[in-house]
């Protein structure tokens, strides 16, 4: 494990496996606004909605993490141009 992915990890404070939006998106290092955009489109990470919270549990963060590694805003991989 990177020491960029440990920090992040350790930024999360609470031992519960679900994170709220800002914790997401810190987690995946992007901005929550992406994050909530993605959930609007329904293209990001599975989310579970309790009343009007939204969590993302972390497993369901790192499975669709892999999942879309390498794909670019094209869908055929690198996204450097």
């Amino acid at each position: 494990m990177s020491e960029n992915t440990r920090s992040r990890v350790a930024a999360i404070s609470s031992a519960s496996p679900f994170l709220n939006t800002r914790q997401a998106a810190h987690y995946l290092c992007v901005s929550v606004r992406h994050l909530e955009r993605q959930r609007r489109c329904g293209a990001g990470p599975r989310f579970r909605r309790h009343g009007r919270f939204v969590f993302y549990h972390i497993d369901d963060i790192d499975s669709w993490s892999r999942a879309s590694a390498g794909a670019g805003r094209d869908g055929r991989g690198d996204d450097r141009g």
